[in-house]
């Protein structure tokens, strides 16, 4: 009797207690968590620009995504839906890109497991395909997001030892 009373009586504590404990740590976490960032990102976007950072003198990308030149997707609208699918379509006419062209992606927010930063990826899909059959696609840090603009960064190994990215910038559509 006196056991269950003493657990009747330091139970609502100890609940308090790991409650307080558990809500601390969510504050003091200083990055969006992935669900957060999903719900950030989902929507239409355009992709105002991409810019080189920190890039060497000379060095320069040909494609990007395994895709098209940059130019091609400048201007390109990004339809990311909240179940994963979503597509590219290509406003620019060029090498490898034509206006109305269009792109199946799956996309998600990937979150490592020992608590690094979440990242963009999504899987370039083609005609047929299924998201879970693909293996490949790509990975991007996630910069920024708010209601109106979404930034990505992608590490680009330039040779020279620096941490050289491209920068894509997006405005809500």
């Amino acid at each position: 009797m006196k056991t269950t009373l003493k657990l009747l009586i330091l139970a609502p504590f100890l609940f308090f207690f790991v409650a307080c404990s558990s809500s601390k740590q969510a504050v003091s976490s200083s990055s969006p968590s992935g669900s957060q960032w999903k719900r950030g990102v989902k929507g239409q976007w355009v992709l105002n620009s991409v810019e080189k950072k920190n890039f060497p003198t000379g060095a320069n990308v040909k494609r990007i995504f395994d895709e098209a030149p940059i130019d091609c997707f400048v201007g390109s609208t990004w339809n990311l839906i909240a179940n994963g699918k979503g597509t590219i379509t290509f406003s620019k006419d060029g090498e490898l890109c034509a206006p109305g062209a269009t792109r199946d992606i799956f996309w998600s927010i990937f979150e490592p497991e020992n608590g690094g930063e979440a990242q963009f990826q999504f899987k370039k899909l083609y005609p047929g395909e299924k998201a879970k059959n693909v293996t490949e696609g790509y990975r991007l840090d996630l910069a920024y997001a708010d209601e109106q603009t979404f930034t990505l960064q992608m590490p680009v190994n330039t040779g020279d030892g620096n941490d050289s990215f491209l920068e894509f910038k997006f405005s809500k559509r």
